[in-house]
């Protein structure tokens, strides 16, 4: 059995992590499925937007204690590598996490790397790193405190309780709450609205503001303006009326 399935539907990657019965841990194979399947997407032209979640009760465990603790590796640096953060970083696109259950310490960090989290009323955020006596290494401790504040960052690092999803919401680590049936549906119907934006430009515009929002905001404002004037010049008059008119019905569709 794969412990990550892929479908493609059209322009829409779906990714789920499948070890149910291990809470969906990070496994070496587990590892291995990921970035495969993360290569596949890369490499696919017609894949825009990807969408992650878990089978089961849970997004992601976190890293398998149990595997790590039972390796030949004298340490754990010589197991826990970024390998999946970083596939992750190649993809161009948007990445919705569709957070159902327990994202724990390496299944939070999973969740943090996402451009987009949107959750069950059954999700929970932990960082147990501390507890476990590691340090975060894919992002943990420099994502989550731009995301909810240093202060609250810091408490559920130090104390390792979880963040329950009304409350992640409240804090805005996640930007919407679904029922547990609604949330992969709702997942990728916001991954199709997204794909209905010029795709070099989605794909330019997280770029844009990824890379700005690492900037001193002067300097960022900088950098958005010389990039939009760079992009300006290959948008024909034509075709700005061509997508005016879509964006015209898009906006009645959501009225």
């Amino acid at each position: 059995m794969s412990t990550v399935l892929l479908e493609k539907h059209d322009t829409v990657a779906l990714l789920r992590l499948n070890r149910p019965e291990s809470m969906n841990a990070i496994s070496r194979q587990l590892r291995k499925d990921f970035i495969a399947a993360f290569e596949s997407c890369i490499d696919d032209p017609n894949i825009r937007v990807m969408v992650i979640t878990g089978n089961g009760k849970a997004f992601c465990a976190g890293f398998d204690l149990k595997e790590l603790g039972s390796g030949n590796s004298d340490t754990a640096a010589d197991e826990v590598t970024n390998d999946m953060a970083r596939v992750m970083e190649r993809f161009k696109g948007p990445i919705i996490g569709a957070i159902n259950g327990h994202a724990v310490t390496g299944g939070f960090e999973l969740a943090l790397a996402c451009d987009v989290l949107l959750a069950s009323e059954n999700a929970r955020f932990a960082d147990t790193h501390a507890l476990v006596g590691i340090l975060a290494g894919w992002g943990l401790s420099q994502r989550l405190p731009r995301l909810i504040g240093l202060s609250r960052a810091k408490e559920l690092s130090f104390t390792g309780r979880p963040l329950f999803a009304n409350q992640a919401y409240e804090w805005g680590l996640v930007n919407h709450v679904y029922p547990a049936d609604q949330l992969l549906d709702s997942a990728m119907e916001m991954a199709q609205a997204m794909c209905a934006c010029v795709p070099n430009v989605l794909q330019e515009y997280k770029a844009l503001i990824d890379d700005g929002f690492s900037m001193h905001f002067n300097e960022a404002m900088e950098y958005e303006e010389k990039t939009a004037i760079e992009s300006a010049k290959h948008a024909a008059a034509h075709m700005i009326e061509q997508r005016r008119k879509k964006v015209l019905e898009h906006g009645r569709k959501e009225k």
